[in-house]
């Protein structure tokens, strides 16, 4: 493996590791409705295991109100039981054909647990990035064994892979930092 794809290869394993951590993010509860928050809950339909994504419509009439309207009318309340069992902390409103739910705001003290969840994903995302870093360095190494490597090259590839580490490490942080503050906006 030439040494620009190890480069690649750990600049697209960096990418894959910020785009989940966005999306895990986007998953926790600011006090705002998002259908990212009950999206992927898993509902026990039909005898198997289904997302709610793909068993409803879900909208956001209000900025604090989520409607979920199922495709089928069976489904309606192995969702609402779902949701129920989901740590969500919401009681889903059966009204009619369409499940409502209304997201409380946010306490002082539950803003504070929230940041804390935030706080341990993203640092789950940088040691992710620095687990790629550790296998790009590594791989370099292998490759400077193998033959045919300049030290200079090694060192400078070196440095690369650090650099890349660098700047996706600050784009995790940005993330945080705007997530923190939107947490603890009321």
């Amino acid at each position: 493996m030439a040494l620009d794809d190890i480069l690649l290869e750990a600049e697209e394993k960096m990418t894959k590791t910020e785009q989940i951590v966005q999306h895990e993010f986007a998953g926790l509860r600011t006090g705002r409705a998002s259908p990212v928050l009950v999206e992927n809950i898993m509902a026990e339909v039909y005898g198997s295991h289904i997302r709610i994504r793909e068993l409803a419509g879900i909208t956001t009439p209000e900025p604090r109100v989520l409607v979920i309207q199922p495709w089928d009318a069976g489904t309606l309340h192995p969702i609402e039981k779902a949701i129920l069992k989901s740590n969500l902390g919401v009681t889903p409103a059966v009204q009619g054909r369409l499940i409502r739910l209304v997201l409380p705001e946010l306490s002082e003290e539950r803003r504070h647990e929230m940041v804390k969840i935030v706080r341990k994903l993203a640092e789950d995302g940088r040691i992710a990035i620095r687990h790629v870093r550790r296998d790009a360095i590594e791989a370099v190494k292998k490759e400077s064994k193998a033959g045919g490597v300049a030290e200079d090259d090694i060192e400078v590839e070196e440095k690369e892979i650090q650099k890349l580490t660098d700047q996706y490490i600050a784009k995790v942080d940005t993330h945080l930092a705007a997530k923190e503050k939107e947490i603890m906006t009321v």
